[in-house]
Formats: structure tokens, C-alpha cells, sequence
């Protein structure tokens, strides 16, 4: 553990807000919306919203001649066996010979927050006092089915999967520059409600399907953010099933498997290769891949610059 943390890092780690947290998040455009300067809001000039487009690609489940790896597999949350830096087309890779690992008790920053359970494995995240350390445990069980398979998951590959730009907005929180997108099926309404930005199109609802919604996609969203040291950046995930949060091509946020809702956080002061008004890249990967839940809830407070999107014309990308 690094108890010799710089006094910035000290000061904005408690500081940090709760479970919720700030990340940036995006590949697409920041909408302007200029709001009163009186309301007494200190945030008053940022926009009121921020659209964000990244790649949906959907697949047909197993069960129904589709992908093997799509209503097959039921693992829990399974870590560890995508590899910790992107491969060379910037997509997930997975790590050789391994099927993961289960997590027995928690890994939790001093925050009480779920973290990054490989922190102390990599040269790039530093930890902090307070952590605590959870267990994890070896895992022979099946999560996917082959490389081949999991390399076609983010990838347009005809006959295989369709692909489309879909968009998510993120609205700022009165009084805060947090900006939050919030599909999380809380029980709040009847049915099942969540994250489903296909519904109906594409290969549409499967023919399992009871909820009204089309499951088995992937998402993939891509931004480039400036890092300002002194500002409280910290991202927080909340969903299910399979999530893989990179900066710089660097895992920062591991919730891999099929599984209920979980968050996880990273707090980017432990980014040891963060400077101070550098320029990073941040790509989120999520797979929903199981009935019947979709869980995907983001927040964001960190300044966005787009980047271009995949090709989603069904050819390889």
C-alpha cells in the first residue's frame, strides 16, 4: 500500500461523493443549454444535459440458433478473465487460459465503495489506506465459449450480429456537476424496465421473449476526456451483465460474468499515469446477455471530447 499519497490525492479521495461517484463517459456530442445564472446554481453555465452515442450490436441467443455465448451461460459475477490492457483493434481480450475468478468477501476503497480487485496485481493503480482486501477464489465453470466467440461480442461481424449508433443522455443533477444516465429496473414501475436501446429493431425481441424487450447486445461507448488533477473524478458503474471500464487501454473497473446489478468505482487519482492536463481515452464495454434483467446506470462529471464512432456497416470493424 502507498501511505505516502501526494496531498492532492488525500484531499480529493475524501472528498469523493458516495457510492454514486463522477467518471467521463461518452463518444458523441455535449449538448449546450445555457440556464439561469440566479437560480443560486454554482453550475449554472454547464450544459443541462450531455448526449452520448456509442455502437449497440445485436445478437440472436443460443437457444434460437444464435451466438453461443447469449442466453447460454448463467455464472454469477465472474472477474479476471479478460485481460487487463486492450488488444491491438482497442477491443477486450481475454487472458489466457483462464475462466475467472469468484470474489469472497469484498475489495472496498476506504469509502466503503466496491473497487477494481486487481489493483494490487497491476503497475498502473495505486492503492490507498483504508482499503480492504477481498478474496478471490479460481473458477473452472464455462463464462464464454471460445476466443473466437468473445472476439466477435464488440466487433460487426456479418451474419452474426447487426449494429447501430444509439444514443443515452446523461442529465446534470441540480445544484451539482454530476451528470447521471440512469436505466435501472428498481422496481418502481410494473414489468420489466432497464436498458434496452433496441427494442423492437434489429434482429428484434427474441422469440423467448416475455418482457417485451430485446435482450442479447453489446454497447460499447468510446471519449477522450483532459484530466485536471484537482478536480473529484471518480467513476461509478451500477448494472449487469458483463462491464469492462478502460482508460488509456488500461482496465480500471472489472464486473465480467452473468449476474444481478453490482457497481463498481474507480477513483482516477490512483491512475498513476494521469498528468495533469494530459488527454486519455476511456472506453466502456457492456454485454447484456441473459434474461430478463438490464441494468446500466452511469455518472459523469469530467469535460468530453468525441470520438469517432466503429463502423456498424456489418462488415469486420
Amino acid at each position: 500500500m502507498r501511505n505516502g499519497q501526494t496531498s492532492r490525492r488525500i484531499v480529493r479521495a475524501a472528498g469523493a461523493v458516495g457510492v454514486a461517484g463522477i467518471v467521463a463517459l461518452a463518444c458523441g456530442t455535449t449538448v449546450a443549454s445555457a440556464q439561469d445564472g440566479a437560480s443560486g446554481d454554482p453550475y449554472a453555465d454547464l450544459p443541462s444535459e450531455l448526449v452520448l452515442t456509442g455502437t449497440v450490436r445485436d445478437f440472436r441467443p443460443h437457444g434460437e440458433g444464435g451466438h453461443p455465448d447469449f442466453q447460454r451461460y448463467n455464472t454469477g459475477l465472474r472477474v479476471g478473465f479478460v485481460g487487463f490492457e486492450l488488444d491491438a483493434d482497442g477491443k477486450p481480450q481475454l487472458r489466457d487460459g483462464s475462466m475467472g475468478f469468484g470474489i469472497s468477501g469484498s475489495f472496498k476503497d476506504s469509502q466503503g465503495r466496491s473497487m477494481f480487485p486487481f489493483a494490487s496485481e497491476v503497475n498502473y493503480m495505486d492503492s490507498m489506506e483504508g482499503d480492504t482486501q477481498g478474496t478471490l477464489s479460481a473458477k473452472s465453470g464455462s463464462v464464454f465459449t471460445s476466443a473466437e466467440s468473445f472476439g466477435q461480442w464488440f466487433r460487426t461481424v456479418p451474419g452474426v450480429n447487426l449494429a447501430k449508433p444509439a444514443a443515452i443522455t446523461l442529465t446534470r443533477e441540480a445544484g451539482t456537476d454530476r451528470y447521471v444516465f440512469h436505466a435501472h429496473d428498481d422496481g418502481s414501475q410494473a414489468g420489466v424496465q432497464g436498458f434496452f436501446p433496441i427494442d423492437g429493431e434489429l434482429y428484434g425481441n427474441p422469440a423467448g421473449d416475455q418482457w417485451g424487450h430485446n435482450y442479447h447486445f453489446t454497447y460499447e461507448l468510446a471519449t477522450k476526456f483532459v484530466y485536471d488533477e484537482d478536480a473529484n473524478n471518480v467513476f461509478t458503474f451500477f448494472g449487469d451483465d458483463d462491464v469492462w471500464v478502460f482508460i488509456d487501454g488500461k482496465m480500471v473497473i472489472d464486473i465480467g460474468g452473468v449476474h444481478g446489478a453490482v457497481s463498481q468505482t474507480v477513483d482516477l487519482s490512483r491512475l498513476n499515469f494521469l498528468e495533469d492536463g494530459g488527454e486519455y481515452e476511456l472506453k466502456v464495454f457492456f454485454a447484456e446477455r441473459h434474461y430478463t434483467r438490464s441494468n446500466f446506470r452511469i455518472e459523469t462529471t469530467l469535460k468530453l471530447r468525441s470520438v469517432e464512432l466503429p463502423s456498424n456497416s456489418n462488415a469486420f470493424d
